[in-house]
């Protein structure tokens, strides 16, 4: 069974006061462009810069303090999230991470007292590692998206968005391994079935989105992205998230690269939004076309700011940016579509 509308309550109830009521603010150029209310939920305020507090808040309150501590495997902001949650209840962490993270995200983590642990070239040889040593050490995993107590955390932002918004028609979010999207489909659709819910990703990796077409959770190519975060495969074993975003979520579309470059650029000189590329993927597909004829009032979730400000000051100026071993050619901002 995956978390119900109560378990979001009772996670409501977890993160309150810490990680809890992050502004909803108009957007006047999307709202322009779209010829609908566009209104971004604010998550890159949250004290780690990323909704992923909440879910790991509400997921390491349920961990024994006499535990030897806990365990992730994380592309960067779940890490971080469950540092800060462990911190604060004065536990040990130990996060697992590809050489794919941005070396930002990996010293943020360890500022918070955490252990870093690079492994591999992929979300998968991190993940693997981390199972490994949990065991080894007696440490409790936790899953950045498979998780139900994550999940009902990350759930909580539908819960603000629907109270906030009753008149909600469309919300349009970030998609990976699908916590976010499966927590916050069930607390929207929970409280009015008949708001959409679409899932966006970067076309290189998108492991939920391919599983969605598949109709089963399929391994995926991890490649660089600028949307980083959105990187990793679902699991095989997959228990939860798979059959909530089949369930719950309206549609899922992929953004190009390119795509996600403009949009970052967008938030910026549009909105004056610092944002990574994970969640200015949401903003790429209204930018791109490929989200249109919207109904009403539409809410995005800007998921995160923790950029690396070398890279994301060079997008600004329209520069090139390294991405692997690939180069993609930069373009100054243009507003017009």
């Amino acid at each position: 069974m995956y978390p119900t509308i109560n378990d979001v309550f009772k996670a409501k109830e977890v993160i309150a006061g810490i990680a809890d009521n992050t502004p909803l603010i108009p957007s006047a150029f999307l709202s322009k462009i779209s010829g609908v209310e566009v209104l971004l939920k604010l998550e890159n305020m949250q004290p780690i810069g990323s909704f992923k507090i909440r879910g790991a808040l509400n997921a390491v309150s349920k961990i024994r303090t006499n535990t030897s501590g806990v365990s992730c495997c994380s592309t960067g902001n779940h890490g971080r999230g469950i540092a800060f949650a462990a911190k604060s209840r004065g536990m040990r962490s130990v996060i697992f991470m590809s050489s794919l993270v941005p070396e930002n995200k990996i010293e943020s983590i360890r500022e918070l007292g955490a252990e870093v642990r690079l492994t591999g070239n992929y979300s998968s040889d991190a993940e693997l590692a981390c199972t490994e040593n949990s065991k080894k050490e007696g440490l409790l995993e936790v899953s950045p998206f498979d998780d139900p107590d994550v999940i009902s955390g990350q759930g909580t932002i539908g819960l603000e968005l629907i109270t906030a918004r009753p008149d909600l028609q469309t919300v349009i979010l970030p998609l990976s391994g699908g916590g976010l999207a499966a927590g916050v489909a069930l607390a929207i659709k929970s409280q009015n079935p008949d708001v959409e819910v679409i899932g966006v990703t970067m076309e290189n990796g998108a492991a939920m989105h391919e599983s969605l077409i598949a109709g089963k959770p399929v391994n995926v190519k991890e490649q660089a992205s600028l949307a980083d975060a959105l990187g990793g495969d679902i699991g095989n074993n997959n228990r939860y998230t798979f059959e909530m975003c089949r369930k719950f979520l309206t549609k899922t579309i992929t953004v190009s690269e390119k795509e996600i470059y403009k949009a970052m650029q967008a938030l910026y000189f549009e909105d004056r939004i610092i944002a990574e590329g994970s969640c200015a993927v949401s903003v790429a597909s209204l930018l791109s076309g490929k989200v249109a004829n919207l109904k009403g009032p539409t809410a995005m979730i800007i998921t995160g700011r923790n950029v690396n400000m070398s890279m994301f000051t060079r997008i600004i100026v329209g520069e090139d940016i390294t991405l692997g071993k690939g180069l993609l050619a930069g373009q100054k901002y243009d507003n017009s579509l």
